[in-house]
């Protein structure tokens, strides 16, 4: 599951409050990653993306579309920033249709272009 990052104050200054959330030491002090979504216009490529990217090791995690992003299927992913490339790379190679990837803003979500 990916892990909600953006609520997390990486300052080295709330050590404390990090290492009770469990947040790994070397994380301390950098950006925190931002969350990616896919959105899709069906279920089957949603499903077929989840299996590809598990293969891939790369972490995931399957939620509701959000109600910002207009797409014909109810799921989406969600992936951190760090494995853009990787995801991009997948989705071209194994020819998945998506309606679009979006980064997660304060105001809802931004399409990515290339």
């Amino acid at each position: 599951m990916v892990e909600r990052t953006e609520l997390y104050l990486y300052h080295p200054s709330n050590l404390d409050k990090l290492r009770e959330r469990g947040l790994p030491p070397e994380r301390i002090g950098k950006e925190p990653s931002k969350i990616m979504l896919i959105a899709f216009d069906s279920t089957q490529q949603a499903l077929r993306t989840e299996m590809l990217l598990e293969y891939a090791d790369i972490e995931i995690d399957i939620r509701p579309t959000p109600k910002q992003i207009t797409a014909g299927c109810a799921l989406s992913i969600d992936f951190s920033d760090g494995e853009l490339a990787q995801v991009r790379k997948i989705i071209s190679e194994e020819s998945v249709d998506i309606r679009g990837i979006f980064r997660e803003t304060e105001d809802g979500y931004d399409e990515v272009r290339e």
